[in-house]
């Protein structure tokens, strides 16, 4: 099977990764996508998707890049360095341009953690055989080349998507300063409420 993921993204650029989140996790991070942006309130901004809340390097959400990254690393065939973790919570009529991603996505994962209502969003990838709509379940990611392939979404029409992005860097590559996203490291200390 393994064998297989990596032949494909070879050659394609993209794979989709069927279930590298379960429950009782993926439960618990779309319960805490929820409530960091109830938390954060207008502070959860996102300049990319304005109706969308973001949040760079979250805690929970870089001890998952941490975590999923020997998965990555089996699935691509590459020795990978994590650079940054994005938490993206998207709302009715949030869309995605139409973008490549900067030298710190070099090999990005796009991790569905669940919606309201549980409805399919696909993630869109321009590749050589043109465009490609990557349907992913809650748990599912695709597995992209973000600086290569273009990608983007679509209007979206629920309530709400919860969805995380992995990035990562080849370390033989070209990229690999980008280690950390040039952080001296990953941001992994939760602060406990008071």
């Amino acid at each position: 099977m393994t064998s297989r993921l990596r032949e494909e993204f070879k050659r394609q650029r993209h794979v989709v990764l069927h279930a590298v989140v379960t429950e009782p996790l993926l439960g618990f991070l779309w319960r805490h996508t929820l409530a960091r942006v109830a938390d954060a309130g207008d502070d959860a901004g996102d300049t990319q998707v304005p109706a969308a809340a973001g949040f760079y390097a979250e805690p929970v959400m870089e001890h998952l890049l941490q975590r999923l990254q020997p998965v990555v690393e089996e699935a691509s065939g590459l020795r990978l360095h994590p650079t940054y973790s994005y938490l993206r919570l998207y709302r009715n009529g949030a869309s995605l341009d139409i973008h490549q991603d900067r030298p710190a996505c070099e090999i990005s994962v796009s991790v569905n953690l669940g919606a309201d209502p549980r409805a399919s969003w696909p993630l869109w990838i321009r590749s050589a055989e043109g465009p490609i709509a990557a349907h992913l379940e809650p748990g599912d990611a695709l597995l992209y080349r973000g600086m290569e392939l273009e990608h983007w979404r679509e209007p979206y029409t629920g309530r709400a998507v919860a969805q995380v992005f992995l990035h990562y860097v080849d370390q033989a590559g070209p990229c690999a300063a980008w280690r950390f996203d040039k952080r001296d490291g990953l941001a992994l200390t939760v602060p406990l409420p008071i």
